[in-house]
């Protein structure tokens, strides 16, 4: 903000040194009309969106996350959600994050980034209607559902009605602080000079980077119309500057991200670019069409342009970004192609070091959103804890030679050991970063949900640490024995080990799509399994009680191993057992309503 005060400052500095031109501009009371009202815009804008992304809660999420691969459907969705929020670079920004948790994927983000550009049109509308004069009973009406209101979505309602209401009595201050331009020669020959459409594309959209806000720049646009002070010839290239320099917002959100988020950033900024060089050389003929469809108001000279251009720059706002987005959607596959040769994947480095994909501080203000990012680096523990359950039976095989030639056992505990430091580390973070969400303001549910994956993710450590404390010592009591298992037993090892592998792989289904059918699968399975251990821990009890040679000489060994692969499985029930919870408190309350 104090960039932008810098520049504005800047550029009406020739005015203010002919300010005796008209000595009843007060330009302290400009200067501060001016930044107060935008600072009440800007505060209005992210009081109305949280309002509104609250009472939507998870549902918003779910909207999005749900997309299909249907273009249309996506672009639909994209004005939606946008309409909702009021905000295209929230919109991105939520990509970017939904990309990062692998919620989808960037190529299907392209077609909501559109959708996003056109739901970002109804701010202007809603701005070009003069709503100004209604502000205060907004803010009174939204301030009384707030405070006063005993349901949360209602207070959540009051809240977006309390911003909504901010963000128009912003807008009048701004308005009312520029009357007094409208007879200052040299700010209206400084905005004729606007009516250049490159120098118009530049200024808009250097502003809307500072303030990161293309609908509150679009605001500054329609009320230097309202003061009949902009043509629309002149508001045409400002707008488009808005649509570009918004993109700075999805920029800064997927620094630090992975690929596929950093795309939807590059998508952004290549739609957003190229919509306005395609339309820039074209802002007479636009000009014309809106001046066509819209209403005409009676007078001549300003006050004929206070009255018509507002209504005109939002129509061309409108007609523009829908027209971008249409003429764009069929080639959104040639889009994701150019910008997969832009930014290729990189070939997946065995890693040492353990690092965290997914979370990002920058969405803990969005509990839905940053809940779906800590599940997704909680999938990333499922899937490393698969890894070293597969590999844990193969130190024990009978096949000792091919056993250590395609899998050494220096090896095998050196991966175990890797994979164990990155359960630690990711167990430290995301136990972290799940705290830092529980301190924000949850619904019932979303906290609920929380605790739950706190929970979940101890029992997540506790599989690595049961595969990477006994690992080393059971390799070493194999290697100092002289008999094999016995067949039968090497055989009940390696079919329960198999079983297990398979519990893991339902639950990184269920947990990754909150499948329920899945979860009651493996809670169906957990019981079958803890009842087979007992039926081949008794068959082994019978070879030993018959002095058959291998399984007396294993038999500590075949009773350590099996009984760590039974508890594997528990722990993998309990994680089951919440997620079943979880789903059941969210039926309860889907019920309810």
């Amino acid at each position: 903000m104090k960039m932008v005060l810098l520049i504005l400052l800047f550029s009406i500095s020739p005015l203010m040194a002919e300010e005796h031109v008209n000595t009843n501009i007060e330009w302290s009371f400009l200067v501060m009309g001016l930044f107060g009202g935008l600072a009440f815009f800007l505060y209005g804008m992210e009081k109305m969106s949280d309002g509104m992304k609250k009472a939507a809660g998870d549902r918003m999420k779910n909207i999005l996350a749900a997309l299909t691969k249907h273009r249309i459907v996506g672009l639909g969705l994209g004005a939606f959600v946008t309409m909702v929020i009021q905000s295209s670079s929230a919109t991105t920004v939520m990509l970017v994050s939904f990309v990062q948790a692998e919620l989808m994927t960037y190529a299907q983000s392209l077609a909501v980034i559109m959708g996003a550009n056109i739901g970002t049109t109804i701010t202007a509308q809603l701005i070009a209607f003069k709503l100004t004069d209604y502000a205060l009973a907004m803010i009174a009406i939204g301030f009384v559902m707030t405070m006063f209101s005993k349901q949360e979505s209602v207070k959540h309602l009051g809240q977006a009605l309390l911003g909504f209401g901010i963000l128009f009595f912003g807008m009048k201050l701004m308005s009312d602080s520029m009357k007094p331009l409208r007879t200052f020669q040299p700010f209206i020959n400084l905005m004729d000079g606007l009516e250049n459409p490159l120098l118009g594309l530049v200024i808009g959209a250097l502003f809307t980077a500072l303030i990161q806000s293309s609908s509150a720049f679009t605001g500054i646009v329609i009320v230097l119309a309202q003061q009949g002070l902009l043509t629309l010839d002149a508001g045409i290239p400002l707008i488009f500057g808005a649509n570009v320099g918004t993109c700075i917002t999805a920029g800064l959100a997927s620094i630090g991200t992975i690929h596929g988020a950093k795309r939807v950033a590059i998508a952004h900024v290549m739609f957003n670019l190229g919509g306005a060089f395609l339309f820039i050389w074209f802002v007479p003929q636009l000009a014309d069409l809106v001046r066509w469809i819209s209403p005409v108001a009676p007078g001549i000279g300003a006050e004929k342009l206070a009255l018509e251009t507002p209504r005109q720059i939002a129509n061309a706002h409108t007609i523009f970004n829908v027209s971008v987005g249409l003429i764009f959607l069929p080639f959104t596959v040639i889009l994701a192609n150019i910008i997969y040769k832009i930014l290729p994947d990189k070939e997946t480095e065995k890693g040492i070091v353990p690092v965290v994909w997914h979370l990002d501080d920058s969405q803990l203000d969005h509990p839905a959103i940053a809940i779906e990012l800590a599940k997704t680096e909680m999938l990333r523990m499922i899937k490393i804890l698969g890894r070293m359950l597969e590999v844990f039976l193969r130190p024990f095989l009978s096949n000792e030679e091919e056993r250590d030639r395609i899998y050494p056992q220096l090896t095998l505990l050196e991966g175990i050991d890797m994979r164990e430091s990155k359960i630690n580390y990711l167990e430290q973070n995301v136990s972290k970063y799940l705290f830092d969400i529980s301190r924000q303001e949850l619904s019932d549910n979303q906290a609920a949900e929380v605790f739950s994956m706190m929970s979940m993710i101890k029992d997540m450590e506790s599989i690595g640490d049961i595969i990477h404390i006994r690992i080393g010592h059971l390799v070493e009591k194999k290697r100092k024995m002289k008999e094999p298992f016995s067949s039968q037993g090497e055989q009940e090892l390696l079919d329960y080990h198999l079983r297990v592998m398979k519990q893991v792989s339902r639950l990184r289904s269920a947990f990754s799509k909150q499948k329920t059918k899945k979860v009651a699968k493996v809670l169906k399975k957990d019981l079958k399994y803890r009842t087979l251990e007992s039926e081949y821990r008794q068959r082994h009890l019978k070879r030993v009680q018959s002095e058959k040679a291998e399984s007396v000489a294993t038999h500590d060994l075949h009773m350590e191993l099996m009984d760590l692969l039974k508890r594997i499985n528990v722990y993998i029930g309990e994680i089951a057992k919440n997620i079943q919870d979880q789903s059941d408190i969210e039926k309860s309350e889907e019920d309810l309503k």
